[in-house]
């Protein structure tokens, strides 16, 4: 079951589940959510089209088909993981799959902005320590995992890792400020008091000599 412990602001403090392993060098956008589904009007159907393509290659044996994986929330990756087409989709594919936090080696920059702007945290270890914790969830898929972002560690029953979450995004995560569209919703009253002040949205009129 995944649980994820919020702070009073709407930051996000923990990740709570089980986690699955996708191993792999370079898992670009394209295969996490292939190009055929971006014409989506509609983000809620993505999580079904997930690595789509990869899964009907492999036939059933596709991580994500799996049913010990079924539920899982802790995405497991290696270097490089998102890297191709800056598509939005990506991440909202994963999300609406169920994941909602990712470990690798290292993340695209633009993959994990977009992760970031939907409030995923996407942490890093060296390339040793993401083997090791695969091993580490492949020998047994039913352990349940915590990645607390203030202390930036993965915990288990059967052991603890130190992870990196960059300063300024674990500081967005932990203060909510990740959430541009909530900070507008409780913005309001001040963005009201602005826009009086703006010209072009009161009648300003030019004078032309």
């Amino acid at each position: 079951m995944t649980e994820i412990t919020s702070f009073p602001q709407g930051g996000i403090g923990q990740v709570h589940g089980r986690a699955l392993i996708l191993r792999g060098e370079d898992i670009d956008t394209d295969r996490i959510i292939p190009a055929r589904f971006l014409k989506c009007v509609s983000f809620e159907a993505l999580g079904n089209q997930v690595f789509e393509d990869d899964r009907l290659e492999l036939g059933g044996s596709h991580p994500f088909d799996l049913p010990v994986n079924q539920g899982a929330s802790i995405l497991i990756v290696n270097g490089n993981f998102g890297c191709g087409s800056s598509r939005e989709h990506a991440p909202q594919a994963l999300m609406r799959w169920g994941i909602r936090a990712l470990i690798g080696e290292s993340f695209a920059e633009i993959f994990y902005g977009n992760c970031l702007a939907l409030g995923i945290p996407c942490a890093t270890a060296a390339a040793a320590q993401i083997e090791t914790l695969q091993e580490s969830v492949a020998a047994d898929p039913s352990q349940t995992w915590d990645l607390n972002i203030h202390t930036k560690q993965l915990q288990s029953d059967i052991g603890s890792w130190d992870l990196q979450v960059e300063s300024g995004p674990r500081e967005m995560l932990l203060t909510g400020r990740w959430d541009a569209t909530s900070q507008l919703l409780d913005h309001q009253a001040a963005l009201k008091r602005t826009m009086a002040t703006l010209p072009y949205l009161n009648d300003f009129v030019v004078s032309v000599q």
